[in-house]
């Protein structure tokens, strides 16, 4: 085969220097067929194709590759199967040649329907306040000295394309509220048509077409921020590409060298200001001459008025154990012992849980996203001890509980006598009712003292209520008065000796 550098030579032996053909072929080795077809063509360089592939073993099993490759074309990048799957169904049914015939003729088949199959896309435009994007990315971290993979929300204004991006240990309901809150919070405002992936806090059901059921309390968010949400076509991600190049672009600039945060606090903080400075330093993509912070601000006043935080929270039906437990995302929780035999609701906010039973809070949590642990309110199991007083000194609830200075003074000095704990008791008992300043201070008064007894303090205690407000009487019809009496002083003059 002919490389450009003989071809190069061959004519410049013959046009410059005036060289015959038989002297080129015999200098360069060549035929004189060769150096006419190089110096009649005109051309400075040669490839050879191949008119007509013969396929032996190949011929007879093109019609089912052709019907296999176009099946796998079809099909979501995700699922698509590699050549050297396609080869294997094809031995399945018989095909006894080898691999690289199907590699090449998979290869000319792709070049012929790469205009059927390439992913062309068209330009999208949206009005200031029209739509915004929502996704998830997951992303690695170092916390507290361990290597932890985070959830991060993504929102973008597909106008300004201004974003805010928010970590979370989880991709739950609650987490979704919360991060639906606090951009609309940081944007001061919401857009008028939100567009999502089919997410399954969000869409309960695909139907045909753009039609979805949402989640009823998904449905509720929306309404609050008075937002229409719109469900991307599955497997579609072009439909959000705004979003979707976002996760990129927050995974490169913002998480690479992995960040080393002590909590979830910290690095949202730390998101946030990021997302603001990347605002602030680089231009709009359709507007080099404006900042994205530029565009977003002439993008706030046409977004939907900020309408107020929404209560978001996952509700859950529960049961209570004897032992005042209840049992949420791997995780126990105290609950007051009056809740003990009925169902309640867990409210699962994103940082909290609220347990209510019967339209009142039973317990109110932080939120704890580890596994297997058991989180006491001691205060709920204080009407348990008033029958168990026992309980107080070996009590999991009551392990390294530390009461206010006055209260643990009076433990102290409680915990040597014989009914000391029953004494303890009866005072904690007291917080139910009078409430813990009223009862400290009745300890540190009986402190000063110098005496130190559940009846004292309770005494203090009965002393210092507000009196009850006298109860009023109403007068009968048959006693009242016809004809009410007049004072007249002038008539004891008349006992007076003259």
């Amino acid at each position: 085969m002919l490389i450009v550098e003989t071809i190069g030579r061959i004519r410049r032996e013959r046009f410059v220097r005036g060289k015959s053909i038989k002297e080129i072929a015999r200098e360069l080795k060549l035929s004189r067929n060769t150096v006419r077809k190089v110096l009649r063509s005109e051309e400075t360089s040669f490839a050879y194709e191949r008119g007509v592939q013969p396929r032996p073993k190949l011929g007879l099993w093109t019609t089912e590759l052709d019907r296999m490759l176009a099946a796998n074309a079809d099909k979501p990048a995700r699922e698509r199967l590699t050549l050297i799957r396609l080869f294997e169904e094809l031995r399945a049914l018989g095909y006894e040649g080898g691999y690289d015939a199907v590699r090449r003729y998979a290869r000319t088949w792709s070049r012929e329907h790469a205009g059927q199959t390439a992913a062309a896309f068209v330009p999208l435009s949206f009005a200031p306040g029209e739509a915004y994007q929502f996704d998830w990315s997951h992303e690695i971290v170092v916390m507290s000295g361990v290597t932890v993979t985070v959830k991060v929300a993504h929102m973008r204004l597909c106008h300004s394309r201004m974003f805010i991006a928010r970590a979370y240990p989880r991709e739950t309901q609650e987490m979704v509220f919360d991060a639906h809150e606090r951009a609309f919070a940081f944007f001061k405002g919401a857009c008028g048509r939100g567009i999502y992936d089919n997410m399954k806090t969000a869409v309960d059901t695909i139907f045909i077409g753009k039609d979805r059921l949402y989640n009823r309390r998904f449905l509720q968010m929306c309404s609050h921020h008075l937002v229409e949400p719109v469900a991307c076509t599955p497997a579609s991600g072009w439909e959000k590409g705004q979003v979707e190049n976002q996760v990129g672009l927050v995974r490169e600039r913002f998480f690479t060298p992995r960040l080393r945060v002590k909590n979830y606090e910290d690095l949202n903080a730390l998101l946030a200001d990021k997302c603001v400075a990347w605002a602030k330093t680089h231009a709009h993509p359709e507007r080099p001459d404006t900042s994205v912070w530029a565009a977003f601000e002439e993008e706030r006043p046409h977004l939907v008025p900020y309408r107020g935080k929404f209560d978001g929270f996952q509700a859950l039906p529960a049961s209570v154990s004897k032992t005042c437990l209840v049992r949420f995302d791997n995780n126990k929780y105290s609950v007051s012992a009056a809740a003990v035999g009925r169902p309640v609701e867990i409210h699962a906010y994103a940082e909290r849980i609220l347990i209510r039973q019967d339209g009142r809070s039973v317990a109110e949590h932080p939120r704890r996203f580890g596994r297997g642990e058991t989180i006491y309110d001691p205060w709920h199991y204080v009407p348990v001890l008033t029958r168990k007083p026992g309980a107080l000194r070996n009590g999991a609830p009551f392990r390294d509980w530390v009461l206010p200075g006055a209260l643990e003074r009076v433990r102290c000095r409680l915990s040597g006598s014989d009914d000391g704990d029953r004494q303890m008791v009866a005072i904690l008992a007291a917080v139910l009712s009078d409430g813990l300043p009223a009862v400290e201070a009745a300890c540190a008064e009986a402190l000063a003292e110098g005496v130190c007894s559940a009846d004292v303090i309770l005494n203090i205690l009965a002393r210092r209520r507000d009196p009850p407000p006298i109860a009023s009487i109403a007068t009968p019809a048959s006693l009242t008065l016809r004809c009410a009496p007049i004072a007249d002083c002038s008539r004891y003059d008349a006992l007076r000796r003259t």
